[in-house]
């Protein structure tokens, strides 16, 4: 038994009518209206924000030495991202791109540069408002971070390392993620993107397909590669609201340092506690509430009012403004025994980074 093999040649099909040629072509219409719809969304949604993009240029004052013969005074610069909200020039960026700069200017896409005014800074939040003088301002379209969705198409942009109004897309790796500050503040309601974010990045816009602003560009983990983080946007619309109103955000705070500790499961399973953790207080701040009341170094606060506190993280969450001047109750373990006492907490300064 032989088999009889038999070649097929394209000679026998005209030029262009083969049918395998006709596949391949059909893959590559498609495949090439494919790309043409997401360049086209990325196009659409850079055109659309990026003459509302800013490039942010700080001035730090150093002074001079101490010594017999002391050095003149300088200045060091950094330049980070921002974008204009509203018509009348309020700018939008993060609080560590401006923190403690005694000069901020803010450069348009057509390089003329304006004077910034602080109107107020959040370190806990990692935002602040900025407001310069200006005609014919374009604000951005501001969206929400509640339809966000994972997988969706997201574009960055920004100024990294100086390179204005650089564009960057990607996707929604995560949602709710949480984010400390710099102040130590955990923020809550983090998106996590692949679109690349580098130094200067900071502050800029995140966009969505429509050129909406979703979130606020503001952290990459290095040497990790596509791990880029930004603030929801319904976090910085309130926050920048009432930087706009009073210049700051009111938090309470008691006056203690600590840090999260298991607990003895007798003593859980004993007192019936809600939680297994709790947060150990290593230092009491004198004069504060914390004192007053009477919390000790070694107590293990377990809870705040009617909440349990299993961490650093939960008793920042309820020191909110409308704790400040009111009387709670706080319980906790000392030394074996459960103890509950009464506390009014006072109003944060921006200094203090204990709860």
């Amino acid at each position: 038994m032989s088999l009889l093999l038999t070649s097929v040649s394209n000679d026998r099909f005209p030029a262009g009518t083969s049918p395998l040629g006709e596949l391949d072509a059909a893959h590559a219409g498609q495949d090439g209206a494919l790309l043409d719809a997401y360049s086209q969304a990325v196009v659409d949604a850079a055109e659309r924000v990026s003459p509302s993009v800013v490039h942010i240029h700080v001035s730090h004052s150093r002074r001079g030495s101490r010594s017999p013969q002391p050095v003149p005074p300088s200045e060091t610069h950094g330049s980070g991202s921002g974008f204009i909200f509203t018509p009348d020039g309020f700018i939008l960026t993060n609080s560590h791109v401006v923190d403690g700069a005694d000069r901020v200017e803010a450069a348009l896409g057509d390089g003329a540069r304006y004077a910034a005014e602080l109107v107020g800074n959040d370190p806990h939040s990692d935002l602040a408002v900025l407001r310069i003088s200006a005609p014919n301002l374009a604000p951005v379209l501001m969206g929400n971070s509640r339809s966000l969705r994972v997988g969706q198409l997201v574009v960055a942009i920004g100024n990294p390392y100086g390179f204005e109004c650089t564009v960057t897309a990607g996707v929604v790796s995560a949602l709710g993620r949480s984010l400390r500050a710099r102040s130590g503040h955990l923020i809550d309601s983090v998106i996590q993107t692949d679109a690349a974010l580098n130094p200067g990045n900071s502050g800029g816009p995140l966009v969505n397909s429509h050129g909406e602003v979703v979130g606020v560009n503001t952290a990459v983990i290095l040497p990790a590669q596509g791990i880029c983080f930004a603030i929801a946007i319904d976090t910085a619309k309130f926050i920048a609201g009432r930087l706009i109103k009073d210049g700051k955000i009111t938090r309470s705070y008691l006056g203690v340092a600590g840090q999260n500790v298991p607990l003895y499961r007798r003593l859980v399973r004993y007192y019936h506690l809600p939680v297994e953790t709790g947060v150990l207080v290593s230092s009491v701040e004198p004069g504060s509430p914390a004192q007053r009341a009477g919390l000790l170094q070694g107590d293990v606060l377990v809870a705040y009012g009617d909440q349990a506190v299993s961490g650093v993280d939960d008793l920042h969450r309820l020191l909110t403004e409308t704790q400040v001047g009111a009387r709670s109750t706080v319980t906790l373990i000392r030394q074996n025994e459960k103890l509950t006492i009464e506390v009014s907490p006072e109003e944060a300064k921006l200094t203090n980074e204990e709860e």
